[in-house]
């Protein structure tokens, strides 16, 4: 049994964690997170998560350091920074689903990977993964010859774009096919843009209403084009693959991991 914690317990997907350990038989939630001076430390974890009292309440990470085995964050880029040092200080793994980090954070997580043991992925869900797999085999096939197009569409609350999901999408298939996607990448277009370079590869974004997340990619020729697609219509779809990257995890070697190698699609 995996003992998990879950940094920022009172946010969306925080409240989605907590349910979805209460769901995975293999985990057990022993420590659920607030940042220092919260309404909600003290607060029983399972109200917080409106499923009913769990007899856990929420606490902050000076209450405890043995608490967990593997911790989960999915909150912002600077407390996930700040989350990762607790966790090198206190050697403890980690699972980070939070997006929108900048290059030096990226680093940090870098750093932070060759102490603890690191899941560090854009999207936890399975189903979303087994794209990225379906699209390193579709570039490897069409992405030569075809126009290559990705657009994704969240809630109204996101505040990056495009998506971490998205940019990892883009980055398969750039890999796939030899591209710098730093170079390639294309993310709006407006007025006289001139015909569309070839070598190029598109975003757009969509933020509107409570979607939680849909993503596509389309391989575009001249008659004929392959689009795939992957909708969540629930946060439990990432928070239940986040569970499992974090029991995965507990026993893992210092390094820095990704969904793929949860779920062995590596080759």
């Amino acid at each position: 049994m995996t003992k998990i914690g879950i940094f920022g317990s009172n946010g969306r997907m925080g409240r989605a964690l907590i349910e979805a350990a209460q769901d995975n038989s293999d985990v057990q939630l022993t420590h659920a997170l607030v940042r220092d001076g919260s309404a909600f430390t003290g607060m029983d974890v399972g109200e917080v998560a409106g499923i009913g009292k769990l007899g856990l309440v929420t606490s902050t990470a000076q209450q405890g350091t043995e608490l967990a085995d593997v911790y989960i964050d999915f909150t912002l880029p600077d407390a996930s920074i700040q989350n990762l040092h607790w966790c090198v200080e206190n050697k403890k793994p980690i699972v980070i689903g939070t997006t929108g980090f900048s290059k030096a954070q990226l680093a940090e997580i870098d750093k932070a990977s060759s102490q603890i043991p690191v899941v560090f992925a854009a999207n936890m869900s399975v189903g979303v993964n087994l794209l990225m797999k379906l699209l390193e085999t579709t570039a490897k096939v069409m992405g030569e010859y075809t126009d290559i197009e990705i657009w994704e569409a969240h809630h109204r609350f996101k505040k990056d774009a495009p998506s971490g999901t998205a940019l990892a999408l883009g980055q398969v298939i750039a890999d796939t096919l030899g591209r710098d996607l730093e170079k390639s990448a294309i993310y709006g277009r407006e007025g006289d843009t001139g015909e569309r370079d070839p070598n190029t590869i598109g975003f757009a974004t969509i933020r509107a209403g409570d979607i939680v997340g849909e993503h596509t990619a389309m391989f575009a020729d001249i008659g004929e084009r392959i689009e795939i697609t992957h909708k969540a219509s629930s946060r439990l779809t990432f928070a239940k693959g986040a569970v499992r990257a974090a029991h995965w995890l507990a026993n893992k070697e210092v390094a820095k991991y990704d969904m793929q190698d949860v779920l062995g699609l590596k080759d």
